[in-house]
């Protein structure tokens, strides 16, 4: 049975980054992989341009952004934080620049750009796969051994310590190991819970794993008209039984099952609590930055505009043309009927309508189209400064494995880096204490 000093079993960010952080400090590291490919998750993040981390200056905000669960990252990132995050990959040579929403993204310097406006078509490599590349050659640099095609099948421990692990032609044995397998989210990329059963094994209590950052289904059939249209600058609030419980501003997508898009996923996390408490309903307001009176006084001015044109035809001023069959349908006023005829009751109507267009929640997508999994291994059983589990002296956590969860934005991928280089640190220094 070969022995290493660290094993650790999942290739995507978070493993990558355990890998390399035990190397850089003189282990003996053997990463497995279930997959052909390393990272597969890693190149769908941010629409494939990999948004790293976040540029949130306050730590006290940043932490909060992972609900209940964020000072857990406190010790973790105060090693190997977000500004840790961005000198290492400027460091390796990839350049960042913040966006909107502090996100911050791989970004070429002003003298690359024509060199790869040039090489374009011979290179079509996006920021994820430049992020991918500079892991893989951190790994290398390591010398870390990585073992491809080979999805880990049991997990043999004994008293308190993980003895070896077997795959699906041998068995391999370390000093250490690391769990880096990911949640659940995108199993087509290879996530698909493996690391919770592990965990059990090792007497780990898993936090009820449900599908996050992901579209949301609706009762309401009409919502097929918008599909595939994005609205910006709306307002969407989540009602339970009537009571606000969250509201966001930026964009949604209808789709033909529901809602999506930013704002939808961005609250798609707490919908499974939500719906526990009583019925979810989403409402939309289209107009936000117009009360009800304001947007009154606006659809009158229109409507003396079109005073002539049927109703389905005064409102190309209003909203965009892809939304308007779906106000039509929600509207009572006939769709033919001419605007000189529609009454001061009526303009009121639909201004109400359009700052309250109220779909009620039936659940998630599922996790095939998540991004991210909500809950995993508990976090009451693993030490916040090393991450070493609490039941199993020899086992280290990383990455989306563990019950841990922010928005979309750099805030998860920021969970991979950081618990990652730090389970691999530590799993070197635990060697070196005892």
């Amino acid at each position: 049975m070969e022995h290493f000093d660290s094993i650790v079993i999942g290739g995507g960010p978070a493993g990558l980054m355990a890998a390399g952080s035990a190397a850089e400090m003189g282990e003996r590291v053997l990463l497995v992989e279930k997959n052909n490919s390393l990272g597969e998750k890693l190149l769908l993040a941010g629409q494939r341009r990999c948004s790293i981390s976040n540029a949130e200056p306050d730590m006290e905000v940043f932490l909060s952004r992972y609900g209940e669960n964020g000072a857990f990252l406190r010790d973790v990132f105060s090693r190997f934080g977000p500004a840790e995050t961005v000198a290492f990959f400027n460091k390796s040579g990839i350049q960042t620049r913040v966006e909107r929403g502090n996100r911050v993204f791989h970004h070429d310097k002003p003298a690359d750009t024509q060199k790869k406006a040039d090489t374009q078509k011979k290179n079509e490599k996006t920021g994820a796969h430049r992020i991918l590349d500079k892991l893989l050659l951190y790994c290398k640099k390591g010398g870390v051994r990585i073992l491809r095609n080979s999805p880990v099948k049991n997990v043999k421990v004994k008293n308190g310590r993980i003895e070896y692990i077997v795959t699906g032609i041998e068995e391999l044995s370390a000093g250490r190991y690391i769990l880096a397998t990911g949640g659940k989210s995108y199993p087509v990329t290879g996530s698909t819970g493996d690391g919770y059963r592990f965990a059990n094994l090792a007497g780990h209590t898993i936090v009820e794993p449900t599908p996050a950052i992901v579209p949301v289904r609706t009762q309401e059939s009409w919502v097929k008209l918008g599909k595939n249209f994005r609205l910006r600058n709306v307002r969407l609030t989540a009602t339970v039984n009537g009571r606000e419980v969250a509201e966001r501003f930026g964009e949604m997508d209808f789709t033909s099952f529901g809602v999506s898009g930013p704002i939808v996923m961005d609250m798609s996390a707490s919908v499974p609590s939500w719906m526990k408490e009583g019925e979810l309903c989403f409402v939309l307001d289209m107009k936000p930055t117009l009360d009800e009176a304001a947007l009154i006084s606006r659809i009158e001015r229109d409507f003396e505009k079109y005073r002539d044109r049927e109703f389905r035809h005064a409102l190309v001023d209003l909203l965009p043309g892809a939304m308007i069959p779906m106000v039509l349908e929600l509207s009572d006023v006939p769709e033919d009927k001419t605007i000189a005829y529609v009454s001061p009751e009526e303009h009121e109507d639909l201004a109400r309508l359009l700052k309250n267009i109220t779909l009620k929640v039936t659940g998630l997508m599922g996790f095939e189209q998540a991004i991210l999994t909500k809950g995993g291994v508990s976090l009451k059983e693993i030490e916040p400064a090393t991450l070493r589990s609490r039941l199993c002296e020899n086992l280290y956590f990383a990455g989306e494995i563990l019950d841990l969860n922010g928005p979309a934005g750099g805030f998860n991928l920021q969970v991979c880096w950081s618990t990652g280089w730090v389970a691999g640190q530590s799993a070197r220094n635990s060697f070196v204490l005892n």
